[in-house]
């Protein structure tokens, strides 16, 4: 059975995240007009501002974690799991490990695997577009498309070196989404623990790339954390002020500038 401890307190961690190269998230094509990107980022549907999924920084910073740890089997901290009848490799699966803890494990047919379940203690929130970068990409003379750019990229055939051009869309470098992380800590729970884990998957992302074509410059990225704060349960019921972490190891290697 999953953990069914009380609550003990909420730390949410809230900052932007910079870009440093242009970002391409993928979004849904239907509707695209002739003449628009092969590609295209998500973007809110309501007004059309392009913005970070939380699922997408939430699962570029477990992966980045697991493949450094390697396989869960031999690591009690945690790491990805391989299916042992097709060899596939897949997220974590054991409740017990650090990361399992962290990230929670999804629920599974194996009667094998459901004993040892974990529910997520971290949220991402999806990232949004700031309201000063909204303003610089409205106002920007050389975008393609609304509050982007369109990068124009050619792929070569080896055999007929004939070039087959594509257009994928990116948010352009400079741009600023707001995050926030919001992390669960439960009875017995160790925090500096947890948020060393965090602090090490916003590093890695930093060294690494969020969203697609990364290994072509895409998606550098750097974060920014203005505050951490904790929320413990006697906050939600109205005896305790809310705790700012002055000296919480995020703040520390993130600063604003």
């Amino acid at each position: 059975m999953p953990e069914i401890n009380k609550i003990k307190s909420k730390i949410f961690i809230k900052g932007t995240i910079l870009t440093k190269t242009g970002l391409h998230i993928g979004g849904s094509s239907i509707g695209l007009s002739i003449g628009g990107a092969d590609s295209i980022v998500v973007r809110n549907p309501i007004n059309n501002k392009p913005y970070i999924p939380g699922s997408s920084l939430r699962g570029k910073m477990r992966s980045l974690l697991e493949r450094v740890r390697g396989n869960e089997e031999s690591n009690p901290e945690g790491g990805f799991s391989i299916n042992k009848k097709s060899g596939e490799v897949l997220a974590g699966t054991r409740g017990d490990t650090d990361l399992g803890k962290l990230f929670g494990t999804a629920s599974a047919s194996d009667s094998e695997q459901t004993e040892n379940k974990s529910l997520t203690r971290l949220i991402v929130r999806d990232a949004l577009l700031t309201d000063d970068s909204f303003k610089i990409l409205k106002d920007a003379p050389n975008t393609d498309m609304p509050l982007t750019e369109v990068k124009t990229e050619v792929s070569i055939d080896r055999i007929t070196s004939a070039a087959n051009p594509r257009q994928v869309e990116r948010v352009p470098e400079g741009s600023e989404f707001e995050f926030e992380l919001i992390l669960t800590l439960l009875e017995n729970d160790d925090m500096d623990k947890f948020l060393n884990i965090i602090h090490e998957a916003m590093t890695l992302v930093h060294d690494d790339y969020l969203g697609g074509h990364g290994s072509r410059g895409y998606g550098k990225i750097q974060f920014r954390v203005n505050n951490v704060i904790e929320r413990t349960a006697n906050y939600y019921k109205q005896d305790e002020d809310e705790k700012h972490l002055n000296d919480c190891i995020l703040i520390n290697s993130f600063k604003a500038s």
